[in-house]
């Protein structure tokens, strides 16, 4: 079988709590389950089917796959290392907070061998058509959101306004969403509330167009399928969304790439 021909990247999935700081944490598990995209490398997890797929085991907590180098506390304490989780609970022990070094740490063994596996695969895959940059986003937003307070879609498709990759695109993307996951096209928004990410904006047309993936959290962490108190989902309501996941970049690619 024929891989699809696409990068998919998931960095927000990841629960792991660095080693490098381990006993400076206070957060809680749900916590740091809130602030994560939970369960996000189970619904796009089609690594045997596709070309290239990176991901990360780190919680987004802790490091930030999807910032700039210099995007940091605490001009931003939700920066590729933060000070605070999305809702405002203090990440670090008092006295305990990280440091320059720390900080030069996280970043050297996990943000950059992130982005070098990003930028490898672009230049060995010569077969890839396109990258997909991977999330879920909380259905009423946290303050800090650019939509505090606004609707969210059940998924949000973005291309930082075409820079990123071609509009007709992200177009034939939504219909095959829509079509794959049974919705309607107002269920489905273009750089609303997101226009893309770091990751989006950096590799985007790069040399492949590149879309980031926004899907509502209450297609999956939401009665029936959730136990708020386990933090567990159902695993057969992951394997539906990863289902039509596959499905809907298979109507893709029958369509998008033809000559």
């Amino acid at each position: 079988m024929n891989k699809l021909p696409v990068l998919i990247s998931v960095p927000h999935g990841g629960t792991e709590i660095p080693k490098e700081i381990a006993d400076r944490v206070c957060i809680t598990a749900n916590d740091k389950f809130e602030d994560s995209d939970a369960f996000t490398r189970e619904i796009y997890g089609i690594e045997n089917d596709v070309s290239a797929f990176v991901s990360s085991s780190i919680a987004r907590a802790f490091v930030d796959m999807n910032r700039d180098l210099t995007d940091l506390p605490p001009e931003n304490p939700d920066g590729l290392v933060k000070t605070q989780t999305c809702h405002g609970k203090p990440i670090y022990i008092k006295g305990k907070e990280l440091d320059q070094k720390l900080t030069n740490i996280l970043i050297k063994n996990y943000y950059d061998p992130y982005h070098r596996q990003i930028e490898t695969l672009l230049k060995k895959q010569d077969d890839l058509k396109i990258g997909l940059d991977c999330h879920s986003m909380e259905p009423i937003p946290p303050q800090i959101a650019p939509d505090s307070g606004g609707f969210r879609p059940s998924f949000c498709l973005s291309n930082n306004f075409g820079k990123s990759c071609p509009n007709d695109i992200i177009e034939k993307l939504k219909s095959c969403l829509q079509q794959s996951f049974k919705l309607s096209s107002a269920d489905i928004l273009i750089n609303k509330p997101f226009t893309g990410g770091y990751i989006t904006r950096t590799y985007g047309n790069k040399p492949i167009p590149w879309i980031q993936i926004e899907m509502n959290r209450s297609l999956y962490l939401s009665s029936p399928w959730f136990n708020a108190q386990t933090l567990t989902a159902s695993p057969r309501r992951l394997s539906d969304l990863k289902n039509n996941f596959k499905i809907m970049l298979e109507l893709f690619f029958k369509s998008a790439f033809q000559n």
